[in-house]
């Protein structure tokens, strides 16, 4: 027995409400994530009132503009997946690796930044987290992205960029043994002092 097509009809249109629905509950997470962090910043930061407004004014604007443009983007991301994969071959595996390719491209001319290597986010930025939800950064102001790699002993840590040892030759010159052993300890103090000083400016 055949299935009537307005079964499929009904099911097209609740999984489209269900996505609008999911969406909705995205935008109203990250609407009540800046406003409960520009309120906290301004109890605890000690920020005025109107610099938190106009801080929270401008994230709500940027919120409001990237929900406006996602369908927008989704359709395009669609057409030119559903374009570069059909003139290999319209197969589906075959339309992903035109959008791989495709999405290579961009972050190449520059339209999308990939931070392997790590970098910088100086305005607020929203991002999916894999566990479902929506993270925040740069809400405050730069923060950094680092790369992560294990270590010798197998712990996931901050990359430490290829750097070596650091060693630090020290050259005095004493008039003799005597007077140099007088001031061996005022000299150590000295040159521990340097090194924290060096230490913390790293």
């Amino acid at each position: 027995m055949a299935e009537c097509p307005c079964f499929d009809e009904t099911d097209r249109k609740a999984r489209k409400t269900s996505e609008g629905l999911l969406e909705m509950q995205i935008n109203a997470k990250a609407f009540s994530s800046a406003m409960s962090s520009a309120l906290a910043s301004a109890v605890t930061g000690g920020k005025q009132l109107d610099d938190v407004l106009k801080s929270l004014a401008l994230r709500l604007s940027d919120m409001t503009l990237k929900a406006a443009l996602t369908p927008l983007t989704n359709a395009i991301a669609t057409d030119i997946s559903k374009l570069v994969g059909g003139s290999s071959g319209g197969s589906a595996g075959s339309s992903s690796g035109g959008l791989s390719s495709l999405l290579g491209l961009a972050a190449a001319t520059g339209a999308i930044k990939p931070f392997a290597a790590g970098g910088v986010i100086g305005t607020p930025t929203y991002f999916p987290l894999a566990a479902g939800g929506l993270g925040l950064a740069g809400e405050t102001g730069p923060e950094a992205i680092v790369p992560l790699a294990r270590g010798s002993d197998g712990r996931l840590g901050v990359a430490g960029g290829g750097a070596g040892p650091t060693r630090v030759t020290i050259n005095i010159a004493a008039q003799d043994a005597a007077s140099f052993r007088g001031s061996e300890v005022y000299l150590t103090g000295q040159i521990a002092r340097a090194v924290a000083r060096g230490r913390r400016g790293l």
